[in-house]
């Protein structure tokens, strides 16, 4: 916030901000015809899609005042975008520009009475967000003077023509220390303490209070050759400071992290032990190691490699002076910071995939195997120390985006150190100078609750270099990448590209390498993007981009990505780089799924890039199920409809590369992959502008999705809908998740641990409780059939555990590892020949079951489906029809049914290990079955691990774990969500709890809550009214299940959530609405809708013998009858025979669009404004007539229609439908609008 003044005096608080797309109209209102004559004829969108660097000033009433647009190459054509610099050099050889010092203006508007103060302010900021840029550029043409404002920040450089006309042009430049200078940094003294004390206690008074009020004066003064202290200065005055000491505990940082990358902060030496011996004995159990970031799992074998020769050495410690010494030239105010700046150690050191990175090309279906991991073995480095710490530092926020200013200096210090440390809290929220700093990663028995951030001293080089890849740089990118896994494919890229410059098939092939001190210090290959049209279909990259303004040649594909770790604070600048010197505007990498088992889950299909984390993830978007033949020739294109394989899209564009990310360090922890909980984290993984580096989930099986049945439609288990194989695929959560495969056994919430199979230790700062509910072992009642008692006669055991063994052929099946270990047990001892198997339960899982059974081949007549007493009068169905088609079924296959049955003893009370026989009560007479297999559906309950991991962590547990409607447990740390859950009784709602409503909905609002606690872009939350406080939320997304019944019925149910009522007492209300059916249940095409008393679908069920596209019939809930073109008065008038098919025109492809919602919500939009101050909207009048507050002469329909038709909202309704069908032509090109027929 900045206060600007008007030459007249007037004064207007401004804001700064990145530019946004709802700004253009504002901005086309400022250019003026001066403008134009200076930067040209713009196009202001397509502009600000290819600026690396937009920014708006606004006022308090958010108007906006001025506009300034960055690219990082000249305008007006006097150099070609990959090849300005030694134009530049030529005007001024004084001014060291480079590509990473340097931007050029293309556009800048102001509102004219601020416009010099707009100017300056917009290029303060700039310089404060840029903190390698030194100097902007404006180019103009030589006949037009800058006007009074621009003059007042940009000076004459020189004349230079055109590339493309006959024509001159003036370049000026802005430099940094007009602005936004480079620090001055010297040793402390005594006498700094008035100056630092005031910023030291903005920020914190622990240290006032612990150690005095002098502590700071007493630290300056205990400097030696070991403690420094330095400040940094401005106008005689301190700023910030800055405590370093040479001595580390290196011992604990090696026991703590993992500092392969770094040599272990240690000077190379003769006897360093760096790998295991060949032939190592016991291997360090699976168990033993925990899931690190998997963005920093993926690891090599590392390899010794050559030492830099001397003469390198001196060329990158020379190099390194050099840079230093023109950083303080182009400051005006010397700051000493070109102090001896020795040994900088060798570039070339071992390298992790920690630390770079590559990826699998997509033209290969071979996927990437991980090297086993080395189990227990830690280095041993016996050189000294070359690392030195940071013991305290603060920094004015004013100055902070020149923190980095300090590094220099403080390496001068330190001759014989290579590295800087730094060691904070982890909930420390990342600020500027650590973002140059390398995260190191924790080993998993690291119980320190500090995190290690490590700087190189070759970092503080800024002669880095991107260019295209020559031949004869081979050899340096064969050192560069020898650990890596994929070398051979990154080098036969080069060879090609040297070779031809594009693949075999004609593939546009890049190649660019990073060079620093005249060796290779990275590598990046890209391809032109040859599958765009899908990408745009599949994934919602018009989050980042519009689309249409970028050409086909502008996508490209990054493949391979290798940088080295001490210039990983770069990777941005590399991205940038590739974009310009490419001629490309967005960059695409594709992450394929691929399962791999063991204690810790892993993204395994490709290695992550170091550039992950400098990419956002791209959300995937929800497809239409085409009837294509239906279609024929409106059907979308091959590029749109083909089923290919899925992935997960990264993407980064030249708007993003200089686009900040909050980095969130806070330790999430998530027990349970149910649907909330992977629902929560795909809301927090997808959220674009934060980096969430602490994500851990703790599942039993670890990740779902890894497609264990193969593709098959029948399963087990019925489904939720909520997620399967595909969506997990292309959220690939193991890219940005932790996964420990394990079973959570106690929480300790003084220490903030959660024990992991009772020997791991998982610690959180927030944990998230999504276990949800499991089908459990029924306890027999032990009732002794020979005495042929009845259920009454029966203690009732449900409420009881059973603590017996399990017998080995019994199964609770609760997840697809579940049922894969169930059929293979099943093919294995040859059940489906001659086995008898026993379905014991009452759920929808017992029918899908059964069915699944039948379909791989056990007989009908060995199969037993048992139910036990139901505990509801609904059945899990709930429909008369489709459980008649169901039971018919069942007899026709076979399978006996026996109902309100109660499991009493297997084996007749002997051994049930395993069981070969199980008998049952009922309410006449018992009976007992011959058992080879015995699945059990009882109802779900909490695993008794989890309730006691509750129950002792002493969290209010009342049948299910008790919430408030904010998902906080007793415990403000702990957040629970789910099933598992219920609502405090002091809501008085029992009846509803989160079993009620879409698991999916669910989890994405507990992420939405918990978003409000880190994302600063976010309003604050204000508390609710004190009556409002004990209201439950109301969650409005369907309820969904589906699986295949017996008789090969695909069945679907999708309901709003309520509370369960049998399906009868529901139509026999008054206020019921209407019943639409078509088909029948025993047939196979039973389709029926309900329609409330507000027109809108309020439930749908199918029963159909053949698969049916349950996505698009699911996006039908909450839609009004008359978007279904009017489907009540159509089923009336009986022109709709069959739903199947009625669903299956081209009209209803929009209803299932993803965008469709969009669509409704602009035209509510539309329909809520006011066509002028004193006119009603139509809204508005629609309430107004339901209100009886108007009395009209005709009908309320009539009389809206009419002012519909005669006001603005016709023709903009119109538009906005047509620019919609324009906008979506590649998904929904069956329909026609004005220009197309």
């Amino acid at each position: 916030m900045s206060i600007l003044t008007s030459p007249r005096g007037k004064a207007e608080v401004v804001h700064c901000r990145r530019t946004e797309s709802h700004d253009v109209h504002c901005i086309k209102n400022l250019i003026r015809k001066f403008t134009q004559k200076l930067f040209g004829n713009l196009n202001v969108i397509r502009l600000l899609e290819k600026a690396n660097l937009a920014i708006t000033l606004h006022n308090d009433k958010e108007e906006i005042m001025a506009q300034a647009t960055f690219l990082d190459y000249p305008n007006w054509n006097i150099a070609q975008q990959h090849d300005w610099v030694s134009v530049f050099r030529e005007l001024d050889s004084e001014i060291p520009c480079t590509p990473l010092n340097t931007l050029f203006m293309h556009l800048f508007v102001a509102v004219d009475e601020y416009s010099v103060g707009c100017c300056k302010e917009i290029i303060r900021n700039v310089f404060r967000e840029v903190p390698e840029l030194h100097f902007i550029f404006l180019i103009v043409p030589s006949y037009m003077s800058l006007g009074s404002t621009l003059i007042t920040v940009f000076e004459q450089v020189g004349n230079a023509p055109s590339l493309l006309c006959d024509e001159d042009f003036m370049v000026h430049v802005c430099h940094r220390h007009s602005h936004h200078p480079q620090l001055h940094i010297r040793e402390a003294r005594v006498e700094d303490h008035d100056d630092l004390m005031p910023i030291f206690l903005r920020h914190d008074t622990v240290l006032r209070e612990t150690y005095g009020e002098y502590f700071l004066g007493e630290l300056i003064e205990a400097g030696d050759e070991e403690n420094h202290a330095v400040v940094c200065e401005v106008e005689g005055a301190a700023v910030g400071f800055m405590s370093v000491c040479s001595r580390v505990n290196m011992q604990l940082l090696h026991e703590c992290f993992d500092l392969g990358p770094f040599h272990g902060l240690c000077t190379p030496h003769p006897d360093d032990v760096l790998r295991p011996p060949p032939k190592p004995g016991l291997q360090g159990s699976p168990d033993a190691e925990l899931g690190r970031s998997s963005q920093d799992t993926q690891r090599t074998e590392e390899e010794p490699q050559e030492a830099v020769s001397p003469e390198a050495r001196e060329s990158v410690q020379g190099r390194i002076t050099k840079d230093a010494a023109a950083e303080e030239a182009l400051s005006p105010v010397p700051s000493g910071n070109t102090g001896e700046v020795e040994d900088t150690g060798e570039l070339s050191q071992e390298h992790s995939t920690d630390d770079v990175g590559y990826s699998v090309s997509t033209t290969s279906s071979a996927s990437v195997s991980l090297p086993e991991e080395t189990g227990s073995f830690c280095p041993t480095y016996r050189g000294a120390s070359a690392a030195f710490c940071i013991q305290l530092f603060c920094i004015d926020e004013k100055y902070e985006a020149r923190s980095l200013d300090f590094m220099n200096f403080v390496f001068g210090l330190f001759p014989d150190k290579n590295f800087c440390v730094i060691s904070l809290p982890h909930l420390t929220p990342e600020f500027v100078l650590i973002q140059n700093f390398v995260k190191a990663v924790p080993f998993s028995t690291c119980t320190l609750e500090q995190d290690l951030y490590i700087f190189h001293r070759a970092g503080l080089l800024k002669s880095i270099t991107i260019r295209l890849a020559t031949v004869s740089d081979t050899p340096g990118v064969e050192k560069l990448v020898s650990t890596l896994m994929l070398n051979k494919s990154i080098l036969e890229d080069l060879k090609q590209y040297n070779e031809a410059h594009r693949d075999p098939d004609g593939t546009p092939l890049q190649v660019f390498v990073a060079e620093v001190a005249e060796q290779v210090a990275g590598v990046a290959v890209i391809r032109d993007e040859m599958d765009i049209e899908y990408i745009r279909s599949h994934y919602n990259i018009e989050d980042f981009i519009y689309f249409s303004h970028h050409q086909r040649e502008e996508h490209g594909r990054l493949y391979h990505f290798a940088l080295n770790p001490v210039f990983r604070r770069y990777t941005k600048f590399f991205l940038k780089e590739i974009l310009r010197l490419g001629y490309k505007s967005c960059l695409y990498y594709p992450v394929y799924p691929q399962a791999k088992e063991g204690k810790v889950q892993r993204s395994g299909a490709h290695s992550l890039t170091s550039a992950l984390h400098y990419l956002v993830p791209v959300r995937p978007r929800r497809q239409i199920v085409y009837p294509l033949e239906k279609l024929g020739t409106n059907a979308p294109s091959k590029e749109v409809s083909k089923d290919a394989v899925s992935y997960a899209l990264n993407h980064t564009n030249r708007k993003l590369t200089l686009e900040p990310k909050i980095t969130i360090n806070a330790k999430i922890v998530v027990v349970g992959a149910s649907s909330v909980g992977i629902s929560f984290l795909d809301t927090l993984v997808f959220c674009s502008h934060l980096k969430f580096s602490n994500l851990t989930l703790i599942s039993t099986h670890g990740l779902p999705g890894k497609k264990l049945l193969g593709s098959e439609q029948r399963k087990f288990l019925a489904s939720d809908h909520c997620f399967n194989d595909r969506d997990h695929a292309v959220l690939s959560l193991c890219s940005w998740v932790s996964v420990v495969v394990g079973k959570m056994t106690a929480i300790d919430r003084v220490a903030k641990r959660v024990m992991v199979s009772g020997e791991e230790v998982v610690p959180y700062d927030h944990l998230v409780l999504c276990t949800g509910l499991q089908y459990q072992v029924p306890c027999p009642t032990g009732a002794d059939i020979s005495q042929h008692p009845t259920n009454r006669e029966v203690l009732d055991s449900s409420r009881r555990r059973y603590t017996g063994p399990v017998p080995c052929n019994h199964f609770t099946l609760n997840d697809e590892e579940d049922c894969l270990r169930a059929l293979t047990w099943i093919r294995n001892n040859s059940i489906t020949a001659e086995g008898h198997v026993i379905v014991y339960g009452n759920t929808i899982d017992t029918y899908t079951t059964v069915e699944m059974l039948l379909s791989i081949g056990v007989r009908g007549s060995h199969i037993h489906l048992v139910q036990h007493p139901p505990t509801s009068t609904i059945t899990c169905i709930n429909n008369y029809s489709v459980e008649s088609a169901v039971e018919d079924a069942l007899r026709a296959a076979g399978v006996t049914v026996s109902r309100d049955a109660l499991l009493a003893q297997w084996n007749d009370g002997q051994d049930p290990d395993p069981i070969r026989s199980a008998s049952f009560t009922t309410p006449t007479k018992p009976f007992t079955l011959p058992c080879s297999v015995f699945f059990s559906f009882c109802e779900k309950n909490v695993d008794y691990e989890t309730f006691k991991a509750f129950n002792d962590a002493c969290l209010v547990y009342d049948g299910r774990l008790v919430i408030d409607t904010n998902f906080h447990t007793n415990d403000i740390a702990i957040r629970a969500a789910g099933p598992l859950t219920k609502f405090s009784n002091r809501y008085y709602s029992n009846e509803w709890a989160h079993g009620s409503f879409n698991s999916k909905e669910i989890g994405f609002q507990l992420a939405a809550a918990m978003l409000s606690l880190f994302d600063p872009t976010l309003e604050a939350v204000t508390e609710p009214p004190a009556d409002l406080d004990r209201l439950i939320p109301m969650y409005k997304g369907a309820k969904v299940k589906g699986g295949v019944l017996p008789g090969s019925y695909h069945y679907l149910h999708i309901a709003k959530p309520a509370i369960p009522t049998p399906l009868e007492v529901q139509m026999a209300q008054s206020d019921f609405g209407v019943e639409i059916v078509t088909g029948n249940a025993k047939s196979g095409n039973y389709f029926r809708i309900h329609i409330n008393r507000y027109k809108m679908v309020e439930t749908i069920t199918c029963l159909s013998k053949v698969p049916f596209p349950a996505a698009n019939y699911i996006r039908l809930f909450g839609q009004h009858e008359q978007a279904l073109n009017n489907l009540c008065a159509r089923y009336e008038e009986g022109l709709v025979p069959d739903l199947y098919s009625y669903f299956t025109e081209p009209w209803c492809m929009a209803l299932f669009h993803d965008r469709f919602i969009d669509l409704r919500k602009e035209l509510r939009q539309i329909l809520s404004s006011k066509e002028g101050e004193s006119l009603p909207s139509i809204e508005e009048l629609a309430r107004q007539m339901e209100d009886e507050e108007i009395n009209l002469p005709e009908k309320p329909r009539t009389y809206l229609k009419r002012v519909f038709r005669e006001s603005i909202y016709k023709p903009l309704v119109e538009r906005s439908i047509l620019d919609y069908l324009r906008y979506n032509h590649y998904h929904l090109p069956m329909y026609a609008w004005p220009g197309i027929i």
